[in-house]
């Protein structure tokens, strides 16, 4: 995984820290899935079918490694792994919903700034 040369000091803007933790291209879709119930490695690869397989590995990685989801990996064979949303993922479910309402308020004036730069 990737390390920063400079590491972010996150005391002096407590916001930087859930900014850094969903900005990645898929993460915010990652966790509502998987707060969805879809919670295997290749139900998440089908229900977001347009990211690389190796992006969404990654970005899975990166929410484990940041506490946000845990993983429950089952001693059969094939092996079977399990996402779920840890305590703090469950803390970030309302935030994203709110932060999809405002994106359906303001939906068609983005999209009109969008096509009209083009």
């Amino acid at each position: 995984m990737y390390k920063r040369k400079n590491p972010m000091d996150y005391s002096d803007c407590s916001i930087r820290i859930p900014v850094d933790i969903i900005s990645g291209s898929w993460k915010i879709w990652l966790i509502l899935e998987i707060n969805k119930g879809v919670a295997r490695p290749s139900e998440l690869y089908h229900s977001i079918a347009i990211a690389p397989r190796r992006v969404l590995t990654k970005q899975l990685k990166e929410l484990e490694l940041q506490g946000i989801v845990g993983k429950t990996v089952y001693p059969v064979l094939p092996l079977r792994v399990e996402y779920y949303l840890t305590a703090a993922g469950k803390d970030l479910i309302p935030i994203l919903e709110q932060l999809e309402r405002w994106g359906d308020k303001h939906k068609s004036a983005f999209i009109n700034v969008i096509e009209g730069s083009e």
